[in-house]
Order: C-alpha cells, then sequence, then structure tokens
C-alpha cells in the first residue's frame, strides 16, 4: 500500500534523515584503512543511539546488523565483518535510522585511503545518477522517468545499472510501494503524486548488471567480479520539487 504523508509527517521524517546524514558525515573521517567494517558498524550504532535514534534495520526481515557494508564487488547487504578495509577498497555504507517514530533510509559510498581513477569515476557516475534520477521525482512525473534517467545516463558512461534491487516507499516502515527502478521507459508506470515519500538507490557497476546471491541469503555479489557503487537518498514528493530528507549539505537545492 502506498502511503501519502503530511507535511508534519515529512517533517519528522526529515529530523530523522538528519540524524542518518550526520552519521554519513562523521564516516567520512571515520573510514580508512586498516578498520574493519565491523568498526564501522558499532560506531554507527552507538552514535545513533546515543542521540536519541533507532538503528531501524536490526530486526528487519531477520536481519542482524545496524548497516549493511558492502566491499568492491558486493552490490549489496554485505554484513559487517572484522576483516581490515585496504588502501583502495570501496565500502558503501547503508543503514535506516527511526527517530521519534519516523524513518530515514541513506546508502553512501566511501572510498578506502585512495581510490583508483576507474574507481572514482564509478563513484562520480553513481552519484550523479542518484541526483538524475532525483530531478525527475516530480508531481506528475512517472517512475518510468526516474529510472529512464538514470539508466540513459549511466549506460552512457560505459556502466551497468543492476536490476534487482530498486528504490522503494518508505514511512512508517523500511519498505512500502511503490517500487522504485533505476531503469526502465520514459512515460511509464505509476504518476507520481504529492506525499509521497521514496527512495532513490542506483547501484551501478564496472561490468555487467546480474548479480550472484551469497549462501548467507543476503549478500549479493556482481556475476563478472566487476565493482559495484551505490549512493541513495530519502525523499518527498511536493508541489515545489522533490525535497531530500537525508541531505548531508552539499548536495544543491531539489
Amino acid at each position: 500500500m502506498i502511503t501519502l504523508k503530511s507535511p508534519r509527517e515529512i517533517e519528522m521524517m526529515n529530523e530523522s534523515g538528519e540524524l542518518l546524514a550526520d552519521v554519513h558525515r562523521h564516516l567520512r573521517t571515520f573510514i580508512k584503512p586498516g578498520i574493519s567494517s565491523w568498526d564501522i558498524e558499532v560506531f554507527v550504532r552507538k552514535f545513533i543511539e546515543s542521540h536519541g535514534g533507532k538503528a531501524a534495520q536490526i530486526g528487519f526481515e531477520g536481519y542482524k546488523y545496524a548497516t549493511c557494508c558492502s566491499i568492491n564487488d558486493e552490490i549489496c547487504h554485505g554484513f559487517p565483518r572484522k576483516k581490515p578495509l585496504k588502501n583502495g577498497d570501496l565500502i558503501k555504507v547503508d543503514m535506516c535510522v527511526e527517530y521519534k517514530g519516523a524513518m530515514s533510509d541513506s546508502c553512501w559510498s566511501y572510498a578506502v585511503g585512495e581510490a583508483s581513477p576507474k574507481i572514482q569515476r564509478l563513484m562520480e557516475v553513481t552519484k550523479k545518477s542518484l541526483y538524475i534520477g532525483i530531478e525527475q521525482a516530480q508531481v506528475g512525473n512517472r517512475i518510468g522517468d526516474i529510472g529512464h534517467a538514470i539508466q540513459t545516463y549511466a549506460e552512457g558512461e560505459g556502466f551497468s545499472v543492476v536490476r534487482d534491487f530498486v528504490g522503494h516507499g518508505i514511512g512508517p516502515t523500511i519498505h512500502e510501494e511503490p517500487a522504485i527502478p533505476h531503469y526502465g521507459e520514459a512515460g511509464k508506470g505509476l504518476r507520481l503524486r504529492e506525499g509521497m515519500v521514496i527512495t532513490i538507490e542506483p547501484m551501478i557497476n564496472t561490468g555487467d548488471w546480474q548479480m550472484k546471491m551469497d549462501p548467507n541469503g543476503w549478500t549479493a555479489y556482481t556475476r563478472d567480479g566487476g565493482w559495484s557503487c551505490q549512493y541513495e537518498h530519502t525523499l518527498a514528493i511536493t508541489k515545489e520539487g522533490p525535497k531530500l530528507l537525508t541531505s548531508q549539505g552539499e548536495e544543491g537545492t531539489y
């Protein structure tokens, strides 16, 4: 079911998103060679809880951790672990925050130390794909407009777009309808309405888009071993245009 949020509910989700964005801002300097994704997990959980929030992924469909920490060829849902990160690694840190009953969701990608030029370019294209998709999140547009814009840009830059994992509605639960694919046809799909709150979270690969699942039942890898990158925001559909609820303060005005 799609739920339309009131201005008050959107403001509450924005407060949740501000806490989540603050975690990501702190991770910029926390993540470096030698630390582990388990260190990230501990840091994130303590930060959220010490600021009055709840790490909402814990217990969601049986998931055990506050974060998904996906490294290099892992597309998403990587488990935090104690193996040290190396210079040149690419880690995607995805989390959901519940704050005063309101939900937010955001993933951000981090280069560990110095990334290679190829991975720097992957990160640039993926981040731009996110904002190209956000620009299409307008009242009256269709879901296909978002996916088409992302796919056209990313594939035009020589990368591929993951098909198996998509954005979604959010609030009051983590995952709601509608699904928001990052590929598709312009002018197709559900029409966007004022009050919808969704995530846009393109996963872009250096190689093919196809994936394989880890035996743990959660973690997805690229099938060909190419590296994958992801950026995600939670946003509200408003008459004035898309309103970012997980803004880190440096994305411009939407």
